[in-house]
């Protein structure tokens, strides 16, 4: 996809997907080189997702691109609004993870933080433009050819 930056520049991205079943923990790896900055997703209502933030992602990525810029997104922002399935994830002894603890993780590992929605089509810009500012940030004084999200 064909991307304008604030700057003016045409920024071509490339966004990878990949599986986060261990069957896949093999394979993944392949998917790593030439990446220029990774998008760490978790569900905010979700706490298995954000614990494999903290378990998985984070330990294989410093195993296999430890300087390789990071964003930390957490997804379904728009679940913030949603008071009856809030009142449902409680009756379920579940909360939704707060802004302040993925902020926190996001420190942890030197990462900037962003929510948004896919749903509600909020924030989304912004996840790429961060993404973008960090490719940028991370690639001073290079050509910027083409770019690889995971």
């Amino acid at each position: 996809m064909n991307v304008t930056h604030k700057s003016g520049k045409s920024i071509e991205l490339s966004l990878w997907d990949t599986a986060g079943q261990e069957d896949y923990d093999r394979l993944r790896p392949l998917c790593y080189p030439e990446t220029d900055v990774i998008l760490i997703c978790f569900a905010i209502d979700q706490i298995q997702s954000f614990e494999n933030v903290k378990d998985k992602w984070i330990p294989e990525l410093n195993h296999f691109l430890l300087d390789t810029p990071r964003l930390l997104v957490g997804t379904k922002k728009d679940l913030r609004q949603d008071s009856g399935y809030i009142t449902e994830l409680s009756m379920n002894g579940q909360k939704l993870i707060s802004t302040d603890e993925g902020k926190e993780l996001a420190e942890k590992f030197k990462s900037p933080y962003i929510e948004c929605s896919a749903k509600k089509n909020d924030n989304i810009e912004e996840v790429i433009e961060a993404a973008i500012e960090l490719i940028l940030n991370n690639r001073k004084g290079k050509v910027l050819k083409m770019c690889t999200l995971l």
